[in-house]
């Protein structure tokens, strides 16, 4: 569970139903609220996301025939 800052509230408290996200940017963050006033948190978190590598194609891994 994370802790976040309420901006109404002006104090620190868990983040209710936090969900963990990806900016644009590549950075992670959770998104969620405050259980007293129900106002939206936000709080961005250490380091970037790993980048996701896609599948290897099957053309890619099999050998070229010839």
């Amino acid at each position: 569970m994370h802790e976040g800052y309420c901006v109404k509230c002006k104090t620190k408290k868990p983040i209710a139903d936090g969900v963990e996200e990806v900016m644009k940017n590549g950075r992670k963050a959770v998104k969620g609220k405050c259980p007293t006033c129900g106002v939206v948190m936000f709080k961005i978190l250490g380091g970037k996301a790993a980048p996701v590598s896609p599948a290897p194609a099957a053309a890619a891994t099999e050998p070229a025939a010839t």
